[in-house]
């Protein structure tokens, strides 16, 4: 692609100097070939081009790129990225219903959408337009897979579950299995809990690998429009997130509770059951949420606290071990430890 035509291509940005640059592809700046286009956010890295062989960039207003051609942008991260998606298409397997595949009479599957070979749909399935079903996925009865949808290898989607428009499912995630219930029975053992309900994935939601996504006691667990759900995560039985959540490896959100817009629970960390999480709420990594959160609450730990509390209270920690020496200076010179 030629860069005038990349640059058109991402919004009519413009080139500073040779607009009929031909790029082959993208590459870090330390692999890149002459005829990669790379990027840059600052002078810093600029500063590091030198005999680096990268043959175009993508870079802000004003930014010396040592005399290469260059897409000038004020988010150059995010349009490398959207670059990166025009030169790298991902591939897509043919139209149609794979001849291996398992596909219930009843299920109505768009002409334009693709199903792969030992994929299984279910009775009662609809399968919207461009969307796509890899190999080796099970989707059972009555599920709705809206249009530009891929499900990767693997993935399993249960009865009932109603996905969206442009939703990813990345390999082997579990969507709908039972929520974790039980109560005790006449002689104090467990007695399995029916869930009933399903999982709703709004537009632009996507699921990373081998997560978890448990459907309803009753009702629905609902994944609201562009969250994004990264590879081991788990999300409870009528847990309700709102829109544009990001979710991070190893957060595990129990069950019925309620997480507003653009909240961002970092790696390995959670939210027990029933709470309440306010739009704009900031989990940090291991952090742990036992008790409601106000919208544009910043917390760490555990119990989670806000963050000012938590970085001053990690201050002490380090230095416990001196203060205790201190201490016990203190009460040698005081003749013993008695209040």
């Amino acid at each position: 692609m030629e860069l005038r035509e990349l640059a058109n291509a991402l919004g009519g940005l413009t080139v500073d100097g040779d607009e009929s640059f031909q790029v082959d592809g993208v590459a870090s700046l330390d692999d890149a070939g002459q005829s990669d286009l790379g990027f840059v956010r600052d002078d810093v890295v600029a500063a590091t081009l030198g005999g680096r062989a990268v043959g175009a960039l993508i870079a802000p207003h004003g930014i010396e790129v040592g005399g290469r051609p260059a897409i000038r942008s004020a988010n150059p991260s995010l349009d490398f990225a959207r670059a990166t998606g025009l030169l790298h298409p991902a591939p897509k397997p043919p139209r149609g219903i794979h001849p291996r595949a398992f596909v219930d009479p009843s299920a109505e599957i768009d002409p334009s959408a693709a199903v792969g070979p030992l994929a299984s749909v279910g009775a009662g399935c609809r399968i919207g337009p461009g969307s796509v079903v890899h190999p080796n996925v099970a989707v059972g009865e009555d599920v709705v897979i809206g249009a530009d949808c891929v499900l990767h290898l693997g993935c399993v989607v249960r009865e009932g579950t109603r996905i969206g428009d442009r939703v990813i499912l990345q390999p082997g995630c579990a969507i709908g299995g039972d929520g974790f219930g039980y109560e005790f029975d006449e002689k104090g053992e467990h007695a399995k809990v029916p869930q009933v309900g399903n999982v709703v994935l709004e537009d632009d939601v996507e699921v990373g690998a081998n997560s978890t996504i448990d459907r309803a006691r009753l009702g629905s667990t609902r994944i609201g429009r562009g969250s994004k759900v990264d590879n081991l995560v788990m999300i409870a039985h009528n847990v309700e997130v709102g829109a544009h959540s990001i979710f991070i490896s190893q957060v595990g959100i129990a069950g019925s509770t309620t997480i507003g817009e653009r909240v961002f629970f970092m790696a390995q960390s959670g939210a027990g059951g029933h709470l309440k999480i306010g739009d704009g709420a900031f989990v940090g990594a291991r952090g742990g949420v036992i008790e409601d959160l106000e919208a544009g609450s910043r917390v760490w730990g555990f119990p989670a606290l806000p963050e000012r509390t938590w970085h001053r209270s990690q201050a002490i920690f380090g230095r416990l071990t001196d203060l205790v020496r201190r201490v016990r200076r203190l009460e040698k010179q005081t003749g013993g430890n008695d209040s």
